[in-house]
């Protein structure tokens, strides 16, 4: 039998659907806590980028390996280059090199005010980005539907007949 990958057991227990409620949201309020404190670290070193081995990352961050291979899977999309996530040990070396921006917009598309509210995000970004990127990502999952032609509405080909007389037919 092969063994499980650190992500695959990571997932493995953070997404157990044989837990109760209780158990499940104990799980994430832990997890959402240690999140948020490593995101005020790596944003306080803003242009520093922080490195090294997953356990030394989990050391630093005062949390178990599993925990940061967590937290790796969920930033990683915001990274300037992924990790090998589907091959990660313990022993790994990895980058937490973030994108300002994929950051943000990341953290408001997981409706993670906690995160995308930390006071470090000042000295990143101005107030006025942060509402434009905010509202970009808000609005990316709005799908608008263009104005429907009336059948008596001048035709859109620009022919200047009618819609029903020219393209309706």
């Amino acid at each position: 039998m092969a063994t499980k990958n650190l992500l695959e057991t990571w997932r493995g227990i953070a997404y157990n659907q044989e837990q109760t409620q209780k158990q499940y949201d104990e799980f994430w309020a832990a997890y959402f806590a240690q999140e948020k404190e490593v995101y005020k670290d790596i944003l306080s070193k803003h242009g520093t980028p922080v490195t090294g081995t997953v356990e030394e990352l989990a050391k630093k961050y005062n949390m178990e390996a599993l925990t940061m291979v967590g937290f790796l899977d969920g930033i990683d999309e915001s990274l300037k280059k992924s990790n090998d996530l589907e091959n990660i040990t313990e022993t790994s070396e990895v980058s937490l090199d973030y994108d300002d921006e994929k950051l943000y917009k990341n953290m408001v598309a997981a409706r993670a005010d906690w995160l995308y509210g930390l006071e470090e995000w000042n000295d990143i970004l101005s107030e006025d980005k942060r509402k434009v990127l905010y509202k970009e990502e808000k609005l990316s999952g709005t799908v608008v539907k263009e104005k429907k032609v009336g059948r008596n509405d001048p035709c859109p080909c620009g022919s200047g007949k009618k819609y029903k007389y020219c393209c309706g037919r």
